[in-house]
């Protein structure tokens, strides 16, 4: 099984590694002090703390195989200050034909995406749309709420 690609600016690849690295050094050790503490209890099958430990053990392991993962997956992509066309990386502007607004979105990988900070990502109904398409250039966007035409207006320089 072939493992897809999680494309990540720098920033978002650096912030990764920062997260793998607290989750290592101080989470398993907030965990494994608390099973500890649990373990001096006694009784095991009764006890609700080690139990609770073993749980939070075992999230924080799978959380840390995912991350393991997705940095090894990952592609940094080169921020696209300002190219012919729209890439991972570009920061652009559209224009909703429908209400004449413009927003400025930055196209990021999934992993990324923060629709609230105008960061979506390129899997994205409106991401996928523009993608390696030139400014001036007028897409169709199919999203679930229906189908929008958009405009891109500029590739914005960083």
């Amino acid at each position: 099984m072939t493992k897809k690609k999680v494309m990540l600016t720098q920033k978002g690849y650096d912030k990764l590694v920062e997260k793998l690295d607290f989750l290592k050094s101080v989470r398993r050790i907030e965990i494994a002090d608390r099973l500890k503490a649990a373990i001096a209890l006694g009784d095991l099958s009764e006890n609700s703390e080690y139990v609770d430990a073993k749980t939070e053990q075992a999230f924080l392991e799978g959380e840390i195989q995912d991350l393991e993962a997705k940095i090894h997956n990952s592609e940094i992509i080169q921020e696209n200050s300002a190219g012919d066309v729209v890439a991972i990386g570009s920061k652009v502007v559209v224009r909703d034909l429908e209400f004449n607004e413009d927003e400025i979105y930055k196209i990021v990988g999934s992993d990324e995406a923060d629709p609230d900070s105008n960061r979506i990502s390129n899997e994205s109904p409106v991401g996928a749309a523009i993608l390696g398409k030139p400014a001036g250039t007028t897409v169709q966007v199919h999203a679930p709420g229906g189908v929008f035409q958009y405009k891109i207006m500029e590739i914005v320089k960083a």
